[in-house]
């Protein structure tokens, strides 16, 4: 793809992202005249295009998990600070800092230690495709609050109920189990003594990608934290989860890391064995020809 393709396709998902934006937003608050839900999206994606321009100058990644946790914990903070939330919408701000603020740090300490993102080594040199990296970061972080902007910014006010207990029990399963995945692998990879080797043990004996798995469900526990209060379009909150698996499992999470996994150890007895017997996401225990 090149330079100005990117620039019309990143332009086409800010636009689509504002617009469904302006098409769940309750009418109720409005900034600088726009509808809040419409100036929260705008501001997602302006903080990315902002470190983008001294990034593609440097020609370095180093920044981009931390402005992506950043941009989470600013837009969610911002629409708490702008709406009369309840108490189901407060949890909901809390629980989304929690993780930005888990994730965010490891993602950034991990590039800093690798010294590299091997996914930008192909893009950063080109300002348009590396401006739609940066473009789909701002829409991944929008699409991703979705059904929390939803809650937090409802007009109505719905008292403390199953679907907020449920929600949040789904949350905290989630967000363990991405939360001991990456520990697990950040200690595997910190052991010199598997320089070049695959983990396969703890939560990667049940999954081949269980971090991913948590946060798919986190978000899901989101989903159903907010659903009492999903009127009209704002039913379209649900698109956060299904967002985030489709990102995970059909974009930038799991084919990717797939592929690379096998360039570098298809063919290998024990690699191939551990892919025969360990699902891609879904955790189930694992096989004995896996051990």
């Amino acid at each position: 793809m090149d330079n100005r393709l990117a620039f019309v396709v990143s332009l086409i998902v800010t636009v689509l992202a504002l617009g469904l934006a302006w098409l769940l937003d309750s009418g109720t608050q409005y900034v600088a005249g726009l509808p809040l839900l419409v100036a929260l999206a705008l501001f997602a994606f302006a903080v990315q295009w902002a470190v983008y321009v001294p990034s593609f100058l440097g020609q370095t990644e180093h920044y981009y998990d931390l402005a992506g946790a950043l941009t989470y914990a600013s837009v969610i903070a911002l629409a708490a600070g702008l709406s009369a939330t309840d108490a189901r919408g407060g949890v909901i701000t809390a629980l989304v800092l929690i993780w930005c603020g888990r994730l965010g740090s490891f993602l950034f300490l991990r590039v800093k230690r690798s010294g590299k993102d091997g996914r930008f080594d192909d893009i950063k040199p080109h300002w348009g495709r590396f401006l739609m990296a940066w473009t789909f970061q701002g829409l991944w972080v929008f699409m991703t609050l979705l059904a929390a902007l939803v809650a937090i910014t409802s007009a109505s006010a719905q008292a403390w109920d199953t679907w907020a207990t449920g929600g949040l029990l789904i949350w905290m399963v989630g967000f363990a189990i991405e939360a001991v995945a990456d520990r697990q692998k950040r200690r595997f990879k910190a052991d010199p003594a598997n320089e070049g080797r695959f983990i396969r043990h703890g939560l990667w004996a049940w999954s081949r990608h269980p971090n991913y798995f948590g946060e798919i469900v986190l978000w899901t526990g989101i989903a159903v934290m907010a659903t009492p209060l999903m009127q009209g379009w704002q039913w379209l909150g649900w698109a956060s989860p299904v967002f985030v698996c489709w990102l995970l499992t059909q974009v930038s999470g799991v084919p990717m890391l797939e592929k690379r996994a096998d360039e570098k150890w298809g063919g290998q007895a024990d690699y191939e064995a551990y892919k025969a017997a360990t699902p891609v996401l879904i955790p189930r225990p694992p096989r004995t020809s896996a051990s």
